[in-house]
């Protein structure tokens, strides 16, 4: 699981979970506006226990990502207007706005505040949970197709485990950078392999639909491991990340074994 400090050094780690404004409540209830939907400077403070100083100083650090998710500045005419729409009685010229989805972002640039560390905690925990569960097929088995099994399997061992992991780690390691990129890379290959490689079984198999299924496709269907090949050796950090997904990592060494005839011991 990614450390919750990974939120305050990647923009793009923080705008894959934006959409989780539900943490906000489930750590500490934010009071909102009378018209429901933003929060003031001050509200969002008190919401995190810091000084409001602390708040605006974030604001000038990181005012186009907090725009970019809802914060406002209003003056004039918009502000009269809101003024008469939420019923807010205040002599202020200028008055700036929080959606809940600005204040979760502000949660996931806050350093010195216990509250803003909690929801960064309780964000990847949920994100971590929501990205493990087991994919469901509502569709009947006996109408998917083979190329349709082998897609969800695709998408969600590439899609939801190993490509956002990887471009996690990419923001925030230096050291690793350029091999991170050329194994992502490698990824993108591989799933377009899998598909050519799929239509030729299909065609080699020739499935009717008065038989099973039979052969490479049928144990595939059968032990349900995820497998991650490649033709060059992984670091140890990329078999930790393997390992803690449950994914099977095939180096050069067991390609070159395997594609010999070798059978692996997990497809056994």
């Amino acid at each position: 699981m990614i450390n919750e400090t990974a939120l305050l050094e990647s923009q793009t780690l923080r705008c894959s979970v934006l959409d989780r404004t539900d943490v906000l409540d489930r750590v500490k209830t934010l009071s909102l506006l009378p018209d429901g939907m933003h929060v003031t400077t001050a509200m969002v403070a008190t919401y995190f226990e810091v000084g409001l100083e602390a708040i605006k100083s974030l604001v000038k650090d990181h005012r186009t990502e907090l725009e970019a998710n809802g914060y406002g500045l209003l003056t004039g005419e918009e502000l009269r207007s809101f003024k008469n729409l939420s019923g807010i009685q205040s002599r202020t010229r200028s008055l700036a706005l929080f959606p809940r989805r600005a204040v979760l972002n502000v949660a996931m640039l806050l350093r010195d505040s216990e509250v803003a560390r909690q929801v960064r905690v309780y964000l990847l925990d949920v994100e971590y949970q929501a990205r493990t569960q087991p994919v469901e097929n509502p569709v009947p088995a006996d109408v998917v197709s083979l190329d349709d099994r082998i897609d969800q399997r695709i998408t969600h061992i590439l899609g939801k485990t190993v490509v956002p992991m990887f471009n996690a780690l990419i923001e925030t390691s230096g050291e690793h950078q350029r091999e991170l990129i050329a194994l992502r890379a490698g990824v993108q290959r591989i799933e377009k392999r899998l598909h050519q490689h799929n239509a030729r079984l299909q065609r080699l198999e020739g499935r009717r639909e008065d038989r099973p299924l039979a052969g490479v496709m049928a144990a595939m269907d059968e032990s349900e491991v995820a497998l991650f090949v490649a033709t060059c050796p992984f670091t140890r950090d990329a078999q930790n990340i393997a390992a803690e997904s449950g994914i099977t990592a095939v180096h050069r060494g067991l390609l070159e074994e395997w594609s010999a005839g070798a059978v692996l011991s997990v497809l056994e």
